[in-house]
């Protein structure tokens, strides 16, 4: 039987490289001078502080922009929390991987309905998708590619 995983996650290291790409161009670049804008990674998270909001959301577009470079999709940077204060202004990405309840229950449904012989399981933020033929298998990768699924999907561990 043939198999294949779909799962989200990010690669660490390319994360890593892209904010410290973008924290080595925000200390170059004229425009981001004297507004105390910095960039921090911390585990499942990446704060954006500046002075002034305009150079905040500047800084957030040269770090999405070093994302796409490093090929890290976006949609990794989920859950934006603003913090404003006097003196500064924070912005933190909450760094999402895993595939949740709802989204996988939504990929599931959309291969059933497919009506492919294929068996699909969900496990520990994965699904595993089963099938006797290798064709099915890749019609299936299409069908989910052009779904339009809002998550960062990546398809492994394919096996004949």
């Amino acid at each position: 039987m043939a198999t294949f995983d779909i799962s989200s996650e990010f690669n660490k290291q390319e994360v890593i490289n892209a904010v410290d790409q973008c924290h080595r161009e925000i200390s170059n670049r004229y425009d981001f001078r004297d507004t105390n804008t910095s960039v921090n990674l911390m585990e499942t998270s990446i704060l954006l502080k500046s002075s002034t909001l305009d150079r905040l959301l500047a800084a957030e577009q040269v770090l999405k922009e070093k994302f796409v470079k490093r090929n890290v999709s976006i949609k990794f940077l989920g859950d934006i929390k603003d913090e404003t204060l006097p003196s500064e202004v924070k912005r933190t990405f909450n760094l999402k991987s895993g595939i949740d309840q709802s989204t996988s229950k939504e990929i599931i449904t959309l291969l059933k309905k497919s009506n492919k012989k294929i068996q699909c399981s969900y496990q520990n933020e994965t699904i595993r998708v089963t099938s006797k033929k290798r064709d099915d298998l890749q019609e299936a990768i299409s069908l989910i590619k052009d779904s339009g699924i809002e998550k960062p999907l990546n398809f492994g561990n394919f096996r004949d």
